[in-house]
């Protein structure tokens, strides 16, 4: 069986070498570049996406235009982790709140019939740093996980090929199985 290929595109998170050994634990091999150098489309390289956390405003869409003119168009799964998220759903008309800094393990609830969640519980603790919140999922989308403090703590896209997460899922155990279940939809 060939090795998958994960593409993870560092929008400037500090936790990029985190973010790759959790996917190269799962069994993926992991190429990087930064949201200015994505390629135009995927051709059969790699068998997913992966956005990363940002320190850049996710309303900065020319800044981030050729990214989501790949997330939209690419055939592979698509995960984007909190900023990633973020920049997904704001191209898709999502409105960001303000809100409290939130920075360590969080329980959320998700909906364990999504694959995304084969792994964990009803209920499981992430890992969270940030202090931008989605209002509601964008049209095309719809919030699978939530919490007292957010109504959109992971979100998918109406066709299941595109996943996000308000958490970093590169910390926590909960996290790593929620990137074993998105590696279940890539392999």
């Amino acid at each position: 069986m060939a090795t998958s290929r994960v593409l993870v595109v560092n929008n400037g998170t500090l936790s990029l070498s985190q973010l790759r050994r959790r996917f190269e634990e799962l069994g993926s091999e992991t190429d990087t570049v930064d949201a200015a150098s994505v390629p135009s489309g995927v051709a059969g390289r790699y068998q997913a996406i992966v956005l990363s956390g940002t320190k850049v405003r996710a309303y900065d869409s020319d800044h981030y235009r050729p990214l989501i003119d790949l997330v939209m168009t690419a055939d592979v799964p698509v995960f984007g982790i909190c900023g990633g998220m973020q920049i997904i759903a704001v191209a898709n008309g999502a409105e960001l709140v303000e809100g409290p800094q939130r920075v360590g393990g969080f329980d959320v609830q998700v909906d364990t019939e999504e694959p995304l969640f084969s792994y964990v519980k009803p209920t499981v603790t992430v890992f969270q740093r940030h202090t931008l919140y989605l209002r509601a999922a964008p049209d095309g989308f719809r919030s699978i996980g939530r919490s007292g403090h957010a109504p959109v703590e992971f979100l998918r896209s109406a066709d299941g090929r595109i996943h996000g997460a308000q958490a970093h899922l590169e910390f926590r155990q909960d996290g790593r199985e929620i990137l074993r279940g998105f590696a279940d939809l890539y392999r």
